[in-house]
């Protein structure tokens, strides 16, 4: 089943929950009824936005995730489910991963990163090439830092030689923000569903940081934003619009393909999270990544 993910972003709007649905009201009349169980990612984006703690409490327990927003519409926190009765095992599995394994999965997320990089770059066919050729040459760990090095050339030849990646940086480093938040949500809850704990990461490692393991699947996905927000295009204000919100949580039904079977994103994301409790627990060395489905027209289902 595919869940809906939901952005709130009118001031005013009201939140509350009646006879298993999210029941949206203004001014006292209700404006729409979803069932909580469709639910999967809620984006309240408004600071002007009420709701009740049974809200917040019934959708964590359907397995949703919740994302607030600051007055700039860009998502400040994440509120992520945490019941399945695998997850002490499957936790266990996490912490007695070793080393190795820990860096051949490294190694699998960082080739795939740059290839699909590599893949938005028809237009400079040399530095497509040399991302290519980088991909080939990832080692378990990448010690050489190969995602880095590709990073360098990617952006520069991508978005231009002008811009520079940097989270407060000037548009359309907002824009990257917000569509990096939705994708790490999604991945998170994919996480949580499959009894993984989203804070015990293979490579990213930081006391500050809640969702490493959410970080280090997403990098192979974060090219299916970037390719969005170019298409949106560079420049524009730092507060993000809502049309230009509601084409960013595109990405999250946009169509993928993983071991060989093609579908919405969220759906592979289950299947990425499962092979990784697969690869944890010494049942395959190999984990299912999806690829960006190849088109001409980028697959936007809009956010509901």
């Amino acid at each position: 089943m595919i869940k809906r993910t939901v952005e709130i972003s009118t001031r005013g709007i009201s939140l509350s929950v009646d006879l298993g649905q999210l029941v949206l009201s203004q001014d006292g009349q209700v404006l729409d009824r979803i069932p909580i169980e469709d639910m999967g990612v809620l984006i309240v984006a408004s600071t002007g936005v009420t709701y009740t703690h049974a809200v917040i409490a019934r959708l964590l327990a359907a397995g949703a995730v919740i994302v607030a927003c600051d007055d700039h519409f860009l998502p400040c926190g994440l509120l992520l489910p945490q019941d399945n009765s695998l997850q002490v095992q499957r936790l266990t599995a996490q912490v007695k991963a070793g080393k190795p394994l820990l860096k051949q999965l490294w190694r699998q997320l960082i080739k795939a990163k740059i290839t699909n990089q590599a893949e938005l770059l028809d237009h400079t066919p040399s530095v497509q090439s040399a991302l290519r050729a980088m991909a080939a040459r990832v080692r378990s760990g990448d010690p050489e830092n190969l995602e880095a090095q590709a990073a360098r050339r990617y952006w520069q030849a991508f978005l231009g030689p002008d811009f520079r990646r940097d989270a407060d940086g000037l548009p359309p480093n907002s824009r990257l923000n917000y569509g990096y938040t939705v994708l790490r949500a999604a991945v998170a809850r994919a996480l949580a569903g499959a009894g993984l704990h989203p804070s015990l990461g293979l490579h990213h490692h930081n006391r500050s940081n809640s969702f490493c393991l959410a970080d280090d699947l997403m990098e192979p996905l974060r090219p299916m934003v970037d390719r969005r927000v170019k298409a949106i295009g560079a420049s524009g204000e730092p507060q993000l619009e809502k049309e230009t919100r509601r084409e960013l949580l595109g990405v999250l039904t946009e169509t993928v393909s993983i071991d060989g079977a093609a579908g919405p994103l969220t759906v592979a994301l289950e299947r990425m999270a499962a092979s990784l409790v697969h690869c944890l627990e010494g049942q395959s060395k190999m984990l299912l990544i999806p690829k960006p489905w190849k088109s001409a027209d980028i697959d936007s289902c809009g956010s509901s």
